[in-house]
């Protein structure tokens, strides 16, 4: 879909400067520019770029000033990046602006449907399932007994939601995720062998919220694991059975949350981490990558690293003391060697 400098400035309330019947079908970097792309320029670092770019448009900044002769055409707005981001946004609606119900699929007689849903090939909508207004559910989805799903959810091929799961509303669910899978319990036997403990909750995730690809949160072994309000999961990350992600808070890859912990609301947790049991983790709190969190976190509003975490700041101080081990161990055996000198005489 080709469109022009004079649409995108009347969309964005831009200004023009240059062509404006000039026309882009798709998107690129400015550093990395294509032929007949829009593209944006918003940190100033970048601003050599534009000079060589070979996009047709690129969004500036209302007080943008070129040093040399631009060839593409400008498009001044407010804010380049929130432009750039609003079209995005409006690029990916048209990837998923699907309505109907394509077959083959099965959808249970019991199931109920709200208006304007799309349900892509291969779909397994179970008995009871609930699924709101403007949702999508893309194809090879399993959708199990009892679900709900709200309004305007975009749940991705391969997802499976086990039976009686809720969603809220305006939720994304990225491919191969897997929502209400038995939490681990195992029982230990007296003869050695482990004893299945039946997991008999389920999971419970509030609206914005958007969960990463191949993630997996499992279901509680007596009531719900819960992701609250606009928490972002990213890809390849493992919520054990009871533990609760606070609001707004968000957590990047292949971090691990042990059964029965509950991390606090906004907070912003790197990738790699991995967290005991049962503790707690205070609101606000940043965790770098790798960390080991083994204690609860008390303190709100603080940033921690390392395996076992110490407080950020200290934490550098005693990477500056690691480092310089090796020096003053050299010191170290100097000393020595000239207190047993000293001993000797």
């Amino acid at each position: 879909m080709k469109v022009t400098a004079k649409e995108l400035a009347y969309l964005l309330q831009g200004d023009i400067v240059g062509n404006e019947e000039v026309s882009i079908d798709s998107i690129s970097k400015i550093d990395q520019s294509q032929p007949n792309t829009l593209s944006f320029l918003a940190n100033p670092k970048y601003e050599e770029y534009i000079y060589t770019c070979l996009s047709a448009i690129v969004l500036v900044s209302k007080d943008f000033a070129p040093k040399q002769e631009v060839t593409a055409t400008l498009i001044k707005v407010a804010d380049p990046y929130a432009a750039f981001t609003f079209l995005l946004e409006k690029y990916a609606e048209q990837s998923t602006n699907k309505k109907g119900i394509e077959q083959p699929s099965y959808i249970a007689d019991s199931a109920v449907l709200g208006t304007d849903i799309y349900i892509g090939a291969f779909a397994y909508i179970s008995a009871g399932v609930e699924i709101g207004n403007n949702s999508k559910i893309f194809p090879n989805v399993y959708i199990g007994e009892g679900v709900v799903i709200g309004e305007n959810c975009i749940i991705y091929p391969g997802v499976n939601i086990y039976y009686g799961c809720k969603i809220g509303d305006n939720c994304i669910v990225h491919a191969g995720t897997v929502v209400g899978a038995d939490g681990f319990g195992h029982a230990p036997q007296a003869d050695g062998t482990y004893k299945k403990i039946p997991q008999t909750g389920n999971v419970v995730i509030e609206s914005h919220v958007e969960i990463g690809a191949n993630t997996t949160i499992d279901r509680a072994t007596i009531g719900s694991t819960i992701i609250r309000k606009g928490v972002k999961l990213d890809n390849l990350i493992q919520v054990a059975h009871n533990a609760e992600i606070g609001e707004n808070t968000v957590i990047a890859a292949q971090t691990g949350v042990s059964g029965s912990t509950t991390i606090g609301s906004n907070c912003m947790i790197g990738g790699q981490v991995g967290f005991v049991g049962h503790i707690k983790v205070a609101e606000g709190s940043k965790i770098g990558a790798q960390s080991g969190i083994m204690n609860e976190i008390k303190e709100s509003n603080r940033a921690w690293i390392g395996s076992p975490i110490y407080e950020i700041k200290q934490s550098f101080k005693m990477q500056a003391v690691y480092r310089n081990l090796p020096d003053l161990q050299s010191r170290v055996n100097e000393l020595e060697r000239l207190v047993k000198e000293l001993i000797n005489k």
